[in-house]
């Protein structure tokens, strides 16, 4: 299976550059990994409503770009549901099942996803009702799918 991870931004900080690097190593016996990267749009401090908007349209499109007809995605939003670590392994196994050999998970800025790209997502997923960083949410997101495997599998993992 194929697991790409599309996000907003660049990594800028290396702890987080490396525990990225390490799931990354880690998942690479379990699944061919990639990452897409897309610029980040520069979000003014106090920015009106209709900025903001015209920010995550903009994010979007470029988002958008990169999502292949093949690909079951998977948006990250608050608004998405919640799902436990068995959970998420189930979902990843039962989109095997059904052939989706392609999952994208798509990670948007520091305002979200636009309508569009929610629009395309096949699932929307949410880790919790608080905000992270996007930069952090990366590695977040390949723990819980590194995990996922090890589940799969009947493998150890810490709890």
């Amino acid at each position: 299976m194929e697991i790409r991870i599309l996000s907003v931004g660049k990594i800028k900080e290396k702890y987080l550059s490396d525990g990225i690097d390490e799931y990354a190593r880690r998942l690479s016996r379990y699944c061919r990994l990639s990452f897409v990267q897309v610029q980040d749009e520069k979000t003014p401090d106090k920015a009106s409503e209709a900025l903001n908007r015209q920010i995550k349209e903009t994010e979007g499109e470029r988002l958008l770009k990169y999502i292949r007809v093949q690909d079951y995605v998977i948006a990250l939003d608050i608004k998405g549901k919640m799902l436990d670590s068995v959970e998420l392994s189930q979902k990843l196994a039962w989109l095997g099942v059904e052939g989706k050999s392609s999952i994208t998970f798509v990670i948007g800025g520091s305002l979200g996803l636009s309508e569009a790209v929610l629009d395309r997502a096949d699932y929307k997923l949410s880790f919790s009702r608080m905000t992270f960083p996007h930069q952090l949410m990366q590695m977040i997101l390949l723990e819980q799918v590194y995990r996922s495997y090890r589940i799969m599998n009947h493998e150890p993992y810490h709890k």
